[in-house]
């Protein structure tokens, strides 16, 4: 009898302990990407997903010797297509966070970049740095932690006002409803590409974001070759020509392009 219950208790400790299934033992990945993105993840006249973040996932994935079926999803869905299965990796332009890091793990990150701030072109002498939106109204897009990090690590008490993306995030800036947008200034390079938008790029870099993949917690097989995958397309130079690529006339500084620090995989 002792002897079946320590076999049962080392079956029950095995399953407990089993990890998830790796996107390295798959063929094809599905991908969760967003579509709503200029220059970043959007879809193309002729409905096909284009920009920065889709051109690196066929690049890495293709490394892996793996498939994509793309997955579009919305800015607060990141986390929850991997916690419940329906995606094996995301990239949507999503910074690294502890909060994130409880529920998803991250590959990466494949790119570090800094927020910056948009604003009406009538108002670009009064907002000029971070300390000026104290008071102002911010697009705060759901599912972001971009107005947190202002309010939270900046310590500026600006009014964050949600929206469920950024083409709402244009609408309100442009009829008065908000003061500026703030965020990844890619993803403000990207905004002011769009056709009829006028406005003014502050140049205030603050707030590191490190724009990584989310995986599903526990993939560590998956995460590890990931960052092998990132370090060879940084070491060959394909990093750099798809940074150039996408915004090479947006006035990000691109001179010094290198292999970012990876998380690590938990």
């Amino acid at each position: 009898m002792r002897r079946v219950l320590i076999c049962l208790i080392l079956l029950l400790t095995a399953c407990g302990a089993a990890r998830p299934e790796s996107l390295v033992g798959k063929d094809e990945l599905i991908v969760a990407i967003r579509s709503d993105v200029p220059l970043i993840s959007f879809k193309g006249q002729d409905g096909a997903y284009d920009g920065f973040n889709i051109d690196v996932a066929k690049d890495l994935v293709s490394r892996l010797g793996k498939r994509i079926r793309w997955l579009e999803i919305k800015a607060g869905d990141q986390l929850t297509v991997l916690t419940d299965g329906r995606a094996d990796l995301v990239f949507a332009h999503m910074s690294v966070t502890p909060e994130r890091k409880k529920v998803i793990d991250f590959a990466g990150p494949y790119h570090v970049d800094f927020q910056d701030i948009a604003v009406r072109p009538a108002d670009k002498g009064v907002i000029r740095d971070v300390r000026d939106l104290k008071d102002r109204k911010i697009c705060w897009v759901r599912g972001t932690n971009i107005a947190q990090r202002i309010v939270d690590e900046r310590r500026v008490e600006a009014i964050a006002v949600p929206a469920p993306d950024y083409n709402v995030c244009l609408e309100m800036i442009k009829d008065g409803r908000i003061d500026a947008i703030s965020t990844n200034s890619q993803i403000l390079a990207g905004l002011l590409t769009k056709p009829g938008v006028d406005l003014h790029l502050v140049g205030a870099t603050f707030n590191e974001q490190r724009t990584a993949i989310g995986v599903r917690k526990g993939d560590v097989d998956g995460c590890e070759e990931l960052n092998r995958a990132i370090t060879q397309m940084y070491q060959d130079g394909t990093a750099h020509m798809l940074l150039d690529k996408w915004f090479g006339r947006s006035g990000i500084d691109l001179s010094v392009v290198s292999v970012p620090q990876f998380e690590g995989c938990s």
